[in-house]
């Protein structure tokens, strides 16, 4: 089992979702995670329910949409921890909010509320950019430290009905990749991480068929990739783009290319 005692990561969106799986997952490995998501009761419950179990959950409030927030919740982490290790960029909301029938009736990008599209936007892109934006600084002057933004297939990009969810998630895919190369020279890796397929969250309807529900993957599914990019056989990975529905594959090839001396760009 990875061991990541000693590991400081936060989690943005850790609350439920995908988020709450890849904290869970980081706390059971042995990281001490900052649980971040709005200021709201459902925080302090996530961090309580787990800090019961002896893991090392602490809360971090913070609206990834608004600058002031993110800047004061990096600030707070930092004086409190004095490193971060490891920042998932997670927090983000899906079609149900814009259209909650969004499977069985896509609706065209003419008919999506203007505010609709700002919000997610505002959340699942400029979110990823002033997150990112406030913890960079820090991880460039560590000389290391480790970027995860968290994507979806392509297919989702560009599937009907998928504005503004779909350029949401490519805009934070063309991110990351300029991120990556961004933060190369100074020891900072930036990957990205995926489910590979709808995932049973709150994102999904409640109408969605029986048959189309016992097809979505776990949102537990991303623990083993986000545990193994926050370990110590990670470093030095960078710029890859990883299916969690593929991981096992993936992390066999990765191993082999290793061991011959090719496991991929190096930052620093």
């Amino acid at each position: 089992m990875t061991d990541l005692a000693g590991v400081k990561a936060v989690v943005t969106g850790a609350t439920s979702g995908l988020g709450a799986a890849m904290a869970d997952a980081l706390l059971r490995a042995g990281a001490t995670v900052a649980m971040a998501a709005r200021p709201t009761a459902r925080l302090e419950e996530a961090v309580a329910a787990r800090s019961s179990e002896g893991l090392a959950a602490e809360g971090l409030p913070m609206d990834v949409r608004e600058p002031a927030s993110v800047s004061a919740a990096c600030s707070e982490l930092l004086d409190r921890w004095g490193r971060v290790d490891l920042v998932v960029n997670n927090a983000g909301i899906g079609m149900r909010t814009v259209n909650p029938r969004f499977f069985e009736d896509p609706r065209p990008f003419f008919e999506v509320p203007e505010d609709k599209f700002i919000d997610v936007v505002a959340t699942n892109l400029t979110g990823y950019f002033l997150v990112a934006k406030a913890f960079a600084p820090h991880l460039v002057a560590q000389g290391q430290g480790r970027l995860i933004n968290v994507s979806m297939n392509h297919e989702t990009m560009r599937r009907r009905g998928f504005v503004p969810y779909g350029p949401s998630r490519a805009g934070a895919e063309a991110l990351s990749l300029i991120m990556t190369e961004d933060l190369l020279p100074y020891g900072v890796a930036v990957n990205i991480l995926l489910p590979g397929g709808a995932t049973a969250t709150g994102m999904i309807p409640e109408e969605l068929p029986e048959a189309a529900r016992s097809r979505l993957l776990p949102a537990e599914i991303m623990g083993p990739p986000v545990v193994f990019l926050a370990s110590a056989e990670a470093e030095g990975l960078t710029g890859e783009r990883i299916v969690a529905a593929e991981f096992d594959v993936w992390l066999s090839r990765f191993r082999a290319a290793k061991a011959t001396g090719r496991p991929g760009r190096s930052p620093g």
